[in-house]
C-alpha cells in the first residue's frame, strides 16, 4: 500500500466527508491536487501553512484512489512530489492526523 499525504483544514475535510470526495482549488487551477511523501510534509507545512491552525494531514492509500496520481518534478523545490489528477475519494483516506 503506497501512502501519500495531503495537508488541509479540518473544516475542508469535514465538508469532503459529506460529499464523499475532496477537491482542492489547485485541481481546477492546475489540474491536480498537491500531495507529499512523509519526508516532505514538514517543509510543505513551513512553506505553505506557517501560522495556520486547524490543520490535518490526510493519509492516502494510493491503491484505493479512484483518480490517477503521478510523481511530478517540482523545479521550485528541486524535488519530486505526488500529484492527484482528480478528486480524492474519501475511501482512499485511511487516517486523518491533526497537526494544529
Amino acid at each position: 500500500m503506497p501512502v501519500i499525504y495531503h495537508v488541509t483544514t479540518a473544516g475542508e475535510w469535514e465538508s469532503a466527508k459529506q460529499k464523499g470526495f475532496y477537491e482542492h482549488p489547485s485541481l481546477k487551477a492546475e489540474g491536480f491536487i498537491h500531495c507529499s511523501q512523509e519526508h516532505q510534509v514538514a517543509a510543505v507545512l513551513d512553506r505553505y501553512f506557517a501560522g495556520q491552525s486547524g490543520l490535518v494531514k490526510l493519509v492516502i492509500d494510493t491503491d484505493r484512489l479512484t483518480s490517477h496520481y503521478v510523481f511530478d518534478w517540482s523545479p521550485s523545490t528541486q524535488d519530486t512530489f505526488p500529484h492527484i489528477y482528480g478528486p480524492i475519494n474519501t475511501g482512499a483516506v485511511t487516517d486523518v492526523i491533526r497537526l494544529s
